[in-house]
């Protein structure tokens, strides 16, 4: 009988790291919901939707909304820093409004 080597011991176990609850599961597939959210890199300055889909026990609710970015802000007017706190009140305005 040969020497068969132990994998599973203490120190495997020790350094496991689980997946997300619903991944070992089986309900959610973080591949594709990571390529629905990240826009591809050859479109460059089109705006990026999402689509919001809502599944209630009676009905299914669809959205389409914009994310708009802080670099879109000159184009409103602003001429201040970009990273900022007032850049951020402005690109949740910006948000309401779209």
């Amino acid at each position: 009988m040969g020497f068969v080597k132990v994998v599973k011991n203490k120190a495997y176990f020790k350094r496991y790291q689980v997946r997300f609850r619903r991944q070992r599961e089986g309900k959610t597939d973080y591949y594709a919901r990571k390529r629905l959210v990240i826009q591809d890199k050859n479109k460059y300055s089109t705006p990026k939707y999402r689509m919001i889909v809502c599944v209630t026990n009676r009905d299914i609710i669809c959205q389409i909304a914009y994310a708009p970015y802080a670099h879109e802000l000159p184009k409103y007017g602003v001429k201040v820093g970009l990273t900022n706190y007032a850049a951020a009140y402005c690109t949740g305005l910006l948000v309401y409004s779209s």
